[in-house]
């Protein structure tokens, strides 16, 4: 595909800096586009917690020139799950190369600070194609215009663009100007909230009653969950930070958080609220919870896939899109695909182009995010509570531990945006020169490309 000429390419406005929108503002620069990214907060008080990174977003990350081992992302080695009271493994899943092997890349765990950084980095730098993305901080948007397209900021200033790209988290109020209604998250029926806190493997290890938890590294990479019951509270825990910490999320319904509209991740509680949600647990698992030092609490709230993504000049991603409940670990992972797939949908557009090109956007990426966003109300073994609404967004049943894997890692978004763009613009069509420095497809389609 031909490099755009400066007045040939986009002017795109990208609201929200998190990782949806970073991976937006990557691909889209890598397209040949202009890129301004306008973030609310500071980016002084990020998230500390970590993050799934999977084969089906790290294989083009990796290619954009992301090194997991610089940004000591820890390899996944299996899936273990558990009573919470005996301890008594019920299953455990043994990973080891085969994910590489069959799905191009491992299942990583990443320190969600580690990650955001690293995609700053690919956005803002000026290695790599592409003019480097600008990114301004505290700016509050207060209104979406679609058709002109512009964002009106909080001063009264407006900003126009040829695309403008709303990836502002679950409560965006792009959504209700695309869809015309509001579409406000409520909290979950089964699991409505959430506790995470990070605890250093050094002190896990120098306490007895807690050095059982990595025993001569014998857990080294391995993802645990603890459940009171199969639907019942459950405890999650996996290494991150190149296994200096163990990040920890304890899932749990609370009657008071029924009513929630508004989440927190930075709400300190008191260590005793985890304690108690889970006092049924084993004593040595009560010793490893003990080991929290700085404990957050917040609901999960849920919001139902919505009809369409898109009106006039103007696209929501990422959580403003599709927000997932944690369970299958694919949140972030599903904004790095919509930054992929957008990116490459606008290669080559012009602004008379964008509303064609985000037709097809949705269409690469709407159905697979949703159907993803459901089976995320359900923990890795409780495929069957979902099954029948996910049905609804796939061709073939999603009703196992494995196919949901299969499904969620499987996946190539880069092989299928380009399929939709050579049936619908161009037959011929390729990725733009140094769009990827390295192979970005899975192990089923790099064969045809590489």
């Amino acid at each position: 595909m031909p490099a755009l000429t400066q007045d040939q390419s986009l002017d795109v406005i990208v609201v929200g800096a998190g990782i949806a929108g970073l991976a937006a503002g990557i691909s889209l620069r890598r397209a040949g586009h202009r890129v301004r990214i306008f973030e609310r907060s500071e980016l002084n008080n990020e998230v500390g917690a970590a993050i799934h990174v999977p084969p089906n977003a790290n294989r083009s990350l990796v290619a954009w020139g992301l090194n997991p081992v610089e940004n000591k992302f820890v390899t996944s080695t299996g899936i273990a799950i558990g009573s919470g009271a005996t301890l008594q493994q019920f299953d455990l899943t043994q990973l080891g190369d085969w994910v590489s092997k069959v799905y191009g890349g491992p299942l990583y765990f990443a320190h969600r600070v580690d990650l955001h950084e690293s995609l700053k980095k690919l956005a803002m730098g000026h290695e790599g194609p592409g003019k480097p993305v600008e990114l301004s901080l505290g700016v509050q948007v207060v209104a979406y215009n679609p058709e002109e397209p512009s964002i009106t900021l909080s001063s009264g200033l407006v900003k126009k663009a040829d695309l403008v790209v709303a990836a502002d988290g679950v409560h965006s109020i792009a959504v209700e100007t695309i869809l015309g209604y509001a579409n406000k998250p409520e909290p979950q029926a089964l699991y409505n909230g959430c506790y995470r806190f990070l605890i250093p493997a050094a002190d896990l290890d120098a306490d007895e009653e807690t050095a059982w938890w990595n025993k001569n590294g014998e857990s080294e990479g391995l993802m645990r969950i603890y459940t009171a019951s199969k639907f019942g509270n459950r405890f999650i825990s996996y290494p991150c930070r190149g296994g200096e910490v163990w990040n920890c999320v304890g899932m749990f319904h609370d009657d008071e958080l029924t009513s929630a509209t508004k989440e927190d991740w930075q709400t300190p509680v008191d260590k005793s609220h985890l304690l108690k949600s889970f006092a049924e647990f084993h004593p040595s698992l009560q010793a490893v919870l003990n080991k929290a030092s700085e404990v957050k609490r917040w609901p999960l709230l849920y919001r139902g896939p919505v009809p369409t993504w898109t009106k006039g000049k103007m696209v929501i991603i990422g959580d403003a899109a599709h927000p997932m409940l944690p369970h299958q670990g694919q949140g972030g992972a599903q904004g790095i695909e919509d930054g992929i797939a957008l990116g490459i949908s606008l290669s080559g557009a012009t602004s008379e182009d964008v509303k064609e090109r985000l037709a097809i956007f949705e269409k690469a990426r709407r159905h697979r995010a949703s159907a993803i966003q459901v089976m995320s109300n359900a923990g890795v073994d409780q495929a069957e509570k979902v099954a029948r609404e996910v049905a609804q967004y796939v061709s073939v049943p999603l009703d196992s531990q494995a196919k949901f894997a299969e499904y969620n890692w499987g996946h190539d978004v880069v092989d299928t945006t380009i399929q939709l763009l050579r049936g619908s613009v161009d037959a011929k069509f390729e990725l733009p020169e140094g769009f990827f420095k390295g192979n970005p497809f899975s192990p089923q389609n790099a064969p045809k490309y590489a």
